[in-house]
């Protein structure tokens, strides 16, 4: 599919800029930085968390808790968010002298999301004072008052956006709730754990706490490799914030101060600890850990991160890994019949495609919808909802089958505005629905399965034109062939971390193709130079490639979109040329 290439506008360099190299200047001034403090990196630069509205009630609860020994059960998410979230909590309020702290991770299957009457249920069994919530909660009415009647008090803290009414907990930690004047509205809910974690040392520090206790006042900053993870792998924006905690976080585990089983993750995914980048936190650990939580029990990848022996550590990646090869799998089958529905559907050059893409199957595994529908709005540039039937959950009460939905969408539409505006107009089709801008999940009878697409595809249709379906790759212009460098990839490395809204720094241009071959059945190597150096060979590696269009002896030139990376095979660094895109432009 031909994709429109656009470089990013040439921006006046803020003179707080000026001491850079040429190209970071560029590349710094598209991303909105306009002062040299935004690039400080250093911990110092974190907001102070007695901005966070809630937290100084959520402090006074937990040092209540720690004061009489309380019991506390914290309740996760069933994602690597959740999961390096309760590992975090339970870590850390173990570490300030909590003796008695448990976690619990709803199984998605069972019991669906959040902290739902039956969690509490669940958790009652451990007889706790106090439910902690972690990555959830801002929408758990109903849970809350459970765990009220049952007098367990519940301090909820959560960054998903709020609804209309708030949960009655006895404190609510969310930059993202009503009246929070927290810089940072983007935390991911591993870093909203840590700054609660940061206030209570804080306040056990003034009143001699852990004097008193006999016990050492715990480092935070041994923390950071699982808020880095956390953060990375639930695709928050990376505002300053974000960056700082993620590049201290990455800091340590290159030292080699890491959690044992964040080790072993990085041993399993065959990652070198000292060369580690963002990327890999999210596309190498960040799945295998969700893995755990799209086809099991998210308990094992919990496990994994609390550990202190590396063995056992090991066994769990190892399990981690295993489910990890089983959902590709899977999600290989449920693409192919993805494939025959588009098919069916009349789609070619994308022509007729609807406005939404609404895809089901019943025997789809509810736990990895979501990646399908990524894929297929990657292929089509369409917003898509993929439809799974859903186990039973408990507590449950509807005769007809109901099917979940997650959603992925493109830059123009707020999927879960749109979710809105269906409930608004049709109350009676969603049962419930939440989420993103760009992600979101829904449950619906399958009974309205019909009038839910109808619905859908009349609100997209009216918020979206025929422009915003197309597919813009945005880049940060060309290299030089001097900058076509070794030195040029190891600088934007160390300028990291690049992610979400603080994108990578990707190229354009044009190369002679001098080589081609497939390995590993889907990736194309290359060997290209650039026009004006036709003697230079560049490595290149195009990944995931369509076997029908490559390799093809008869292409001579093309235009590639581009990253620079660093291959280093038995110590010996080499530049390489990651290609996200590839289109000839010139044949023998």
């Amino acid at each position: 599919m031909q994709k429109m290439i656009h470089r990013r506008g040439a921006p006046e360099i803020p003179r707080a800029l000026s001491a850079l190299d040429p190209l970071l200047q560029r590349i710094y001034a598209t991303r909105g930085i306009c002062e040299a403090q935004e690039l400080d990196r250093g911990l110092a630069g974190l907001p102070h968390p007695n901005q966070l509205l809630g937290i100084d009630a959520a402090v006074t609860r937990l040092l209540h808790a720690l004061k009489l020994q309380q019991r506390v059960v914290v309740v996760g998410d069933f994602d690597a968010d959740g999961a390096t979230s309760s590992a975090l909590m339970v870590m850390g309020l173990r570490a300030m002298g909590f003796q008695s702290v448990r976690f619990l991770v709803p199984n998605r299957f069972e019991f669906g999301y959040g902290l739902t009457p039956e969690i509490v249920v669940l958790a009652s069994a451990h007889d706790p004072d106090l439910i902690l919530t972690v990555d959830n909660g801002m929408s758990s009415l109903a849970g809350v008052v459970e765990a009220n009647r049952r007098l367990i008090d519940v301090v909820i803290t959560d960054h998903h956006l709020p609804g209309d009414a708030l949960p009655a907990a006895c404190a609510i930690v969310n930059p993202n709730q009503l009246g929070c004047s927290f810089p940072s509205k983007n935390l991911a809910g591993v870093g909203v754990a840590f700054y609660l974690l940061t206030a209570l040392r804080t306040a056990l520090r003034e009143v001699d706490g852990f004097l008193e206790q006999g016990i050492a006042e715990p480092n935070i900053a041994t923390w950071l490799d699982l808020v880095a993870l956390g953060t990375v792998a639930d695709v928050v924006p990376l505002d300053r914030v974000n960056r700082i905690l993620i590049h201290q976080g990455l800091l340590r585990i290159r030292r080699g101060y890491c959690r044992p089983g964040i080790a072993a993750l990085l041993r399993v995914a065959g990652k070198n600890p000292s060369d580690l980048v963002a990327s890999d936190l999210g596309f190498a650990i960040g799945p295998r850990l969700n893995a755990a939580g799209r086809l099991d029990d998210m308990s094992v990848g919990i496990h994994c991160l609390l550990t202190e022996d590396a063995q056992e550590a090991l066994v769990a990646a190892n399990q981690l890994d295993a489910l990890n090869r089983d959902r590709k799998v899977i999600e290989q089958g449920m693409q192919e019949e993805a494939k025959q529905l588009m098919e069916q559907l009349d789609v070619a050059e994308n022509a007729n495609l609807p406005s939404v893409l609404c895809l089901f199957q019943p025997d789809w595994h509810e736990g990895v919808v979501g990646l399908l529908a990524s894929r297929i709005k990657d292929q089509y540039q369409r917003p898509v909802v993929a439809f799974a039937r859903q186990s039973v959950v408990q507590g449950s009460s509807s005769s007809s089958p109901e099917l979940k939905g997650s959603c992925r969408s493109i830059p123009k539409l707020h999927i879960r505005d749109a979710l809105d505006a269906v409930a608004a107009r049709h109350p009676t089709i969603l049962t419930k629905f939440g989420g993103h801008a760009m992600a979101a999940g829904l449950s619906i009878a399958e009974e309205h399965y019909g009038e839910f697409v109808e619905a859908l595809t009349d609100v997209v249709t009216e918020r979206l034109t025929a422009t915003d379906f197309e597919e813009v790759l945005m880049t940060d212009g060309m290299l030089t062939p001097e900058q076509l460098s070794l030195q040029t990839a190891v600088m934007l490395r160390a300028e990291g971390p690049w992610g979400q809204q603080f994108s990578e720094p990707v190229f354009d241009g044009t190369f002679v193709l001098l080589e081609q071959r497939v390995v590993a059945d889907r990736h194309l190597k290359l060997v290209i130079a650039h026009p004006a150096q036709p003697n230079r060979r560049l490595d290149a590696i195009h990944f995931n490639i369509d076997p029908e269009d490559w390799p093809n002896a008869g292409i001579k030139q093309v235009e590639c979109v581009y990253r620079l990376d660093i291959n280093d095979y038995k110590g010996l660094q080499k530049l390489q040329l990651i290609i996200d895109y590839l289109a000839p432009t010139a044949h023998a």
